[in-house]
């Protein structure tokens, strides 16, 4: 009997130091470096506008005027729910996947004046894998430019020269497409008027 209380006495004491290290320690620890190393990404990338959250660079919002650039479709609860973040899980032969897709395609085409037979990028159609996909292609934009620009009454070029600058390169320089963040781009326009 006094053996099992010395061995349960070890085992408190090395759970209460394992709680304390893991519980406590480490992740002030964390987030001690974090905020002095990255403290703009360990608080979530926020982007203000007039000194006024907007939100997060590294989280797509639903933009849905005319005016503006739209992202690429949710899958994430009603539309970029960050609490419900993942896409459809519907396989390529899924009937309802191929539904979506089509359906997204003529609403996109319908809503940038494009004709049937114009091939639409993946991004404009499918959604992400989060489902929070701050970024669309070069492609898709330039899609979208035709539209925004007529809402604005700007001329195309100047936003085709603003979705060169806005562009960002594939990381590391291969990893990825070339991509635009939405909320950004739209924040430069809002900044034009």
């Amino acid at each position: 009997m006094k053996n099992l209380l010395i061995e349960l006495k070890k085992a408190a004491i090395a759970t209460a130091i394992l709680v304390l290290i893991l519980c406590a320690v480490y992740p002030v620890t964390v987030w001690i470096i974090s905020q002095l190393l990255f403290p703009w990404k360990a608080n979530g990338s926020l982007v203000s506008h007039d000194n006024v959250p907007v939100g997060s660079v590294l989280i797509g919002q639903k933009f849905s005027a005319p005016d503006y650039f739209h992202p690429r479709p949710s899958s994430a609860g009603d539309g970029y729910d960050a609490s419900h973040s993942g896409g459809s899980n519907l396989g390529p032969l899924s009937t309802k996947l191929i539904m979506q897709i089509k359906n997204n395609g003529d609403e996109y085409r319908a809503e940038n004046r494009l004709s049937p037979d114009t091939p639409i990028p993946a991004d404009a159609v499918t959604s992400s894998a989060s489902g929070l996909d701050p970024h669309i292609s070069l492609e898709n934009a330039l899609l979208q430019a035709e539209r925004v620009a007529q809402n604005r009454g700007m001329d195309k070029r100047y936003l085709v020269n603003l979705l060169q600058s806005e562009t960002e390169p594939r990381q590391f320089g291969i990893f990825g497409e070339p991509r635009i963040n939405v909320l950004t781009l739209n924040i430069r326009l809002d900044d034009r008027k």
